[in-house]
């Protein structure tokens, strides 16, 4: 395990990325600062990444090892579209995932994902780790800040919340952590994946409930 845990030391990187259920959709957030230990490498990383019409996930670790993940799925979300002339069930690109992690359980991918999407089914959400184990969420945070986001959400997360409650819910989480962890900062982002596919908030609508939010 010595090379393994060398390689899981030096890619220590922070951010803030979370997700959640709500009624018909499923939100996901990040933060945009990208961290090497304590230097700030780039203000305005891309955290949350759109897979298909349906599908998106979000990224905490090593960017490198996230992006290759990104890239198989992506890949293979296209090819089943192509096979079965349909998008690929939410549950079955959360497999995908944890089967690439879980086969390089040895040498391990330092990444960790948060898939969201909706299918016939509905709004899901699902967490990967370092190893490839699987759950089902309906809430959950991954990245240094998430010890602040879940308390958080633990404290104003309920099931069957309206989609502008949950964004208002899901910019407090982030906002929070980003006062709070120095590893996460700058900026965030946020969408919502619905019956009509993705769709990434404006600068004006995230500035429109940060002013909400600040006037409670």
């Amino acid at each position: 395990m010595g090379l393994n845990a060398d390689k899981m030391d030096t890619a220590k990187t922070g951010t803030t990325t979370l997700g959640m259920v709500c009624d018909g959709a499923v939100v996901v957030a990040t933060d945009t600062r990208v961290t090497m230990g304590n230097y700030i490498a780039h203000h305005k990383g891309k955290k949350l990444h759109q897979i298909d019409q349906h599908l998106a996930l979000t990224i905490a670790g090593s960017v490198a090892d996230a992006q290759n993940v990104i890239d198989i799925v992506k890949y293979y979300a296209a090819l089943y579209r192509m096979d079965h002339e349909k998008r690929i069930p939410v549950a079955a690109a959360s497999r995908l995932i944890a089967n690439i992690f879980f086969n390089q359980r040895y040498y391990p991918l330092v990444a960790q994902i948060i898939l969201a999407g909706y299918d016939e089914t509905g709004p899901a959400l699902y967490n990967v780790d370092y190893f490839g184990s699987l759950t089902s969420e309906k809430y959950t945070s991954t990245g240094s800040g998430s010890p602040i986001v879940l308390g958080i959400l633990e404290a104003d997360y309920r099931e069957g919340m309206t989609v502008e409650d949950t964004i208002r819910l899901a910019v407090k989480g982030v906002t929070s952590s980003m006062k709070r962890d120095t590893y996460s900062g700058d900026s965030f982002d946020v969408a919502v994946i619905d019956r009509d596919g993705f769709r990434e908030l404006t600068a004006e609508e995230k500035d429109s409930v940060l002013r909400k939010l600040q006037a409670n």
